[in-house]
């Protein structure tokens, strides 16, 4: 598996994922309290104050080789939209996760999201050569649930009190995954959500 813990960009025609900086800091912020994202308790989207300190947390993730952080633009208003990464980086097994995303609600269930997964997705089978790619959420959040399933990824199983929430509570964890071999199939149907008309 190439070295993954290295400044990459990856760009569509409706989106660009850069490599996390505190550039946007005050404009995801902004996103944030207008949303009111960080009141969603099964998420972990910081609170508007702490955006930079979330965004400090993933650079020093990155520097420990543990993700590959990401802000999220979306290319037609260059506006920064939300966040997304690699994490727990396998590269003996060659698998990675896409987590710790999220995302304006004016670009929810758009092509954004869509193109975003799928940039991650060809990078991580088509770059990377990886034998797996994970995605994981909150049992309870089933807006996220539908988003996964929508992909294509299949349900792997639920970790059960798996770990904590921002808020504290135990939380029980649904792990989806995408194989290799599953990835062509994958690829054209993720082409077809982003062209078809709406």
């Amino acid at each position: 598996m190439k070295e993954i813990c290295q400044t990459i960009t990856l760009e569509g025609s409706h989106v660009r994922l850069e490599f996390l900086s505190h550039q946007y800091d005050q404009a995801l912020s902004a996103m944030i309290q207008k949303d009111g994202l960080h009141k969603l308790w099964y998420t972990s989207v910081p609170e508007p104050e702490n955006v930079a300190k979330d965004v400090d947390n993933r650079l020093k993730r990155f520097q420990q080789k543990e993700m590959l952080p990401f802000v999220v633009i979306d290319k037609k208003t260059g506006n920064a939209v939300g966040m997304t990464s690699y994490l727990r980086i396998d590269s003996v097994v060659r698998r990675v996760e896409i987590g710790a995303t999220w995302y304006g609600k004016e670009v929810q269930r758009t092509a954004i999201n869509t193109e975003a997964k799928y940039l991650l997705l060809q990078y991580a089978f088509e770059q990377l050569n990886c034998v797996a790619v994970e995605l994981r959420t909150h049992f309870l959040n089933q807006q996220s649930r539908r988003a996964i399933e929508r992909l294509g990824a299949k349900l792997d199983g639920v970790l059960r009190n798996h770990m904590l929430t921002r808020t504290g509570e135990l939380r029980d964890s649904c792990i989806y995954s995408i194989i290799e071999s599953e990835w062509p199939a994958m690829k054209r149907h993720l082409e077809w959500q982003m062209v078809k008309p709406r």
